[in-house]
């Protein structure tokens, strides 16, 4: 039997075809990830729930996010659908499954998506208060209506620039992803020559042992470690969302996220490391022990490394959270797009704009995250960090299914070749069991109230039930939508099916002709 499996003719839902290459593909994925922002916020938690074997939790936490991205590539080549986790969960286990992982993207991204306009607000304030002197400006952020009038602005930004055209998002990303990597890769370098000069805060010498996760003291410091680690690689993702708009969609978008990934874990350990010599564990003034800089590790050592160019390191991560606060409007807008597209969303959200955009599905997109921030801003910044904290549970959630997805849509054809084995059972099966795993656990120790911000509902902690929340809602909206419009629960518009014996099929906005 030979390992070849012929590629669908995916459905065209009027997004701008080959507009974007490797490069900017890759660009776009370290955008949403965030370098900058995501580091700054989990390295801290990190190395307090692990100390100094934080570089080997970054790399054990890679390791899922590649083997998983290996299984998104094999579904990418043969089904280059913009709907991806929606659209090939539903292709392995059908339409129910698949509505489910589909909106495990959209709540985590939208969830995302009013964290960053957050973030992009408290530091835009802190960046002018360092700038001007002026240290009470920084506390504007915290004036709520300051705050959500600002963020609101932030997403319309975002949210404008979205909207038009690929080449727009790309040009806008080569400047804010290549400033914020430059500082930071000087950031790292600095901390490195403090060390050899003698200057360091508290030197630490690079160990061999860093790299043990043997060293981690007790197995829920290392699940504590190994979840953060997985959300500061989240949102590599996004290159497989934009894979109708790609040159060449059945490698290229495949292609951008294993490089995006190997490029992210590059620059965490160079930082990581970086900032372990400079500062070492203890609990001192700048120690990363330090619980009063674990929030914003940079901001607090940037001064010490960096001295008057400390302003570049918070520039870097305003940059970064605006960055991927508009590139992160790519994954659900093309999930949503495509959910309305075949049927399990209502029609109007398959509207394309005039520049090629999911027009309709950004703009829902944009209002339910501005509504989201600036209600649970108002009503409780508790409620509105634990459930930003009920984000690793979504991650884990969709990417675990896309993975099985992987692995149960390729199954009669595992053992083609060594090749398939590896990439089409061994690498997804195994992600997706570290994912589940990783899953279930969250889900169990956050019904403890002391999880997140210690608040709690009926005894379990909100932690808990925002994430139990947010699943049974996808669940209800499910229901209504099949009660509404029951096309696609039926197969009639995209099916479940096999790889095997798979022929080229052409795919219209009324559904699926085989």
């Amino acid at each position: 039997m030979s390992g070849q499996i012929a590629a669908q003719k995916v459905a065209q839902k009027g997004l701008a075809r080959g507009s974007v290459g490797l490069v900017g593909a890759v660009v776009i994925g370290i955008s949403c990830i965030a370098p900058a922002y995501t580091l700054t916020a989990a390295l801290g938690p990190t190395v307090s729930a692990v100390g100094s074997q934080a570089p080997a939790i970054i790399l054990l936490g890679f390791i899922p996010m590649l083997l998983v991205a290996f299984g998104y590539r094999e579904l990418n080549s043969v089904i280059p659908d913009s709907g991806t986790s929606f659209t090939w969960a539903t292709r392995a286990f059908g339409p129910y499954v698949g509505w489910m992982a589909g909106w495990g993207l959209i709540a985590a991204t939208i969830l995302v998506l009013s964290n960053l306009a957050g973030i992009a607000v408290d530091f835009l304030y802190l960046l002018i208060a360092q700038i001007t002197g002026a240290s009470e400006i920084a506390a504007l952020a915290t004036n709520p209506l300051v705050n959500v009038v600002t963020c609101l602005a932030f997403m319309a930004a975002a949210t404008f620039i979205a909207y038009r055209d690929m080449q727009t998002t790309q040009r806008v990303q080569y400047v804010l992803v290549g400033f914020q990597v430059l500082v930071l890769v000087v950031f790292a370098i600095a901390a490195f020559v403090h060390v050899a000069n003698g200057t360091a805060f508290d030197a630490t010498p690079v160990s061999l042992s860093w790299f043990d996760p043997f060293a981690v003291d007790s197995v829920s410091a290392l699940v504590a470690g190994l979840s953060l680690s997985i959300f500061i690689f989240w949102g590599w993702d996004v290159t497989l969302t934009m894979n109708e708009e790609t040159k060449d969609p059945e490698k290229t978008p495949g292609r951008a996220a294993t490089i995006t990934v190997v490029v992210i874990v590059a620059l965490y350990l160079l930082l990581t490391m970086g900032l372990l010599a400079f500062a070492g564990t203890g609990e001192g003034e700048f120690g990363l022990g330090n619980p009063d800089i674990q929030d914003n590790v940079f901001f607090a050592l940037a001064g010490p490394i960096l001295g008057p160019l400390a302003a570049f390191v918070s520039l870097a991560v305003l940059s970064s959270s605006a960055a991927s606060l508009q590139s992160t409007f790519v994954s659900p807008a093309r999930t949503l797009l495509a959910m309305g597209h075949y049927g399990a969303l209502p029609s109007r959200f398959s509207e394309v704009s005039r520049f090629k955009t999911p027009g309709y599905a950004t703009l829902v997109a944009a209002i339910v995250a501005s509504v989201f921030y600036a209600v649970m801003r108002f009503v409780s910044e508790n409620v509105l960090w634990d459930t930003i904290t009920a984000l690793g549970m979504m991650i884990c959630f969709y990417y675990g299914l896309t993975a099985f997805a992987t692995v149960w849509y390729f199954r009669t054809t595992w053992f083609a070749s060594v090749r398939n084995v590896f990439f089409q059972l061994v690498f997804p099966l195994v992600g997706g069991v570290v994912l589940g795993v990783l899953f279930v656990t969250t889900l169990v120790d956050s019904m403890d109230p002391d999880y997140g911000s210690g608040s709690s509902i009926g005894g379990l902690g909100l932690v808990f039930v925002l994430g139990v929340v947010v699943l049974v809602l996808g669940a209800i909206v499910m229901v209504v939508q099949r009660i509404r419009e029951p096309g696609f629960f039926r197969g009639q518009t995209l099916d479940a099916g096999t790889a095997t014996g798979m022929i080229d099929t052409e795919v219209t906005s009324q559904g699926v002709q085989d």
